[in-house]
């Protein structure tokens, strides 16, 4: 987290549309993209709680069409959930604050952009998936998400990270890196390398279903892991999806795949016992239920059909980018030792095998319970 002065943070709250008299600042959260500080306000003798955020340029190249795609997707949000007479509505939706001027983000001196929101209260992200009824919450609320946003009005959103689930593009990355061995690691990787090249035939399913007009384009979240989803302390129910940064044109498999890949297994990324690589099917099957109790009426046919495929495909995309970093010399992704890498590339190939052995039990349960609920 990179320090900022109190005199900086109290400049920047002032620039937005926060009524009341600064306190204190103080970073927050687990966060490792963006600096994010939790600053206090006294209104007439209350406090209260607002977050702010710096974006990272450097990851979001330009964080001020960002902001306006979070902006648009906070006020269709934060509509649609007022046009149910949800009495929660603040806390089920992030509030973006605009600036004084009615802006979606404060550009100051130094250039840097910065956001505001509203604090959400009593709720927590876990880092760490507990129980089944975390995996339900989450992708309850995922699956809600992309309900939610299904109408936005305007003009497509803006990608953040372009090609960013273009498994296909990443698949050639991944041949041009290997040809190429600059690093000459290749002999060393073998196995994984033959594994990967094997997959050619499916890397661009769901991006050719979706030319065909058989998977329609969504807005997705495109990084739905638990802590970004906000639960209550006190009832323990998903209340918010929070980052929004990375929402933006998608398809639906992508967030239930990555779901799969980040909530079903136990043991940490770089886990070096392939043995520990096991799929806990009750996580899956909490997750199957809570996305589809939302989802399941805008879904089409394909979506559906493909959720446990799209779990797969999240997997070995991942898995194919650790080993072209590996391959390229860790140039991306931050590494501890020399073949961390490679260590993160066989855990998500483990995982891969492990789905494509559970294909047919997990597409049975996506099916059944889809129809349980027409």
């Amino acid at each position: 987290m990179t320090a900022v002065k109190t005199e900086i943070l109290k400049k920047v709250t002032a620039s937005f549309s926060i009524t009341g008299d600064y306190l204190d600042g103080a970073p927050y959260g687990s966060g490792h993209i963006n600096d994010t500080f939790a600053v206090r306000v006294s209104q007439a003798g209350r406090e209260v709680r607002y977050i702010l955020q710096r974006i990272n340029n450097h990851v979001f190249k330009d964080p001020v069409r960002l902001m306006d795609n979070v902006s648009r997707i906070c006020d269709e949000l934060q509509k649609r959930l007022h046009s149910t007479g949800d009495p929660d509505a603040s806390r089920r939706s992030l509030t973006a604050i605009p600036t004084r001027e009615g802006y979606p983000c404060h550009i100051d001196e130094e250039g840097e952009v910065w956001r505001a929101y509203l604090f959400i209260e009593n709720a927590v992200g876990y880092d760490i998936i507990e129980n089944t009824t975390q995996a339900y919450e989450a992708s309850r609320a995922f699956g809600e998400f992309q309900k939610l946003l299904t109408e936005l009005p305007g003009d497509r959103l803006y990608e953040t990270i372009p090609g960013f689930h273009d498994t296909p593009s990443r698949f050639n990355r991944f041949k041009e890196v290997l040809a190429a061995d600059p690093m000459g690691r290749a002999s060393t990787a073998g196995a994984e390398i033959d594994f990967f090249l094997s997959y050619e035939n499916e890397v661009s399913r769901l991006l050719d279903l979706s030319s065909q007009g058989l998977i329609p384009e969504r807005i997705t979240h495109n990084d739905t892991k638990l802590n970004n989803v906000l639960i209550d302390t006190v009832s323990h129910k998903a209340v918010c999806v929070i980052d929004l940064d990375t929402s933006m044109p998608g398809l639906a498999p992508y967030d239930f795949g990555d779901l799969v890949r980040t909530s079903t297994v136990q043991a940490a990324e770089d886990e070096k016992d392939l043995s520990r690589i096991v799929v806990n099917r009750d996580m899956f099957k909490a997750l199957a239920r809570g996305y589809l109790s939302t989802a399941h009426d805008f879904l089409t046919p394909h979506e559906r059909d493909n959720l446990v495929f799209g779990g797969k495909l999240m997997t070995y995309e991942v898995g194919m980018r650790f080993l072209t970093d590996y391959l390229e010399g860790d140039v991306y992704f931050k590494t501890k030792y020399d073949d961390h890498n490679l260590v993160r590339c066989r855990t998500q190939k483990t995982l891969v095998q492990r789905l494509e052995e559970l294909k047919d039990e997990f597409d049975d349960y996506v099916f059944e319970t889809a129809e349980a609920l027409r």
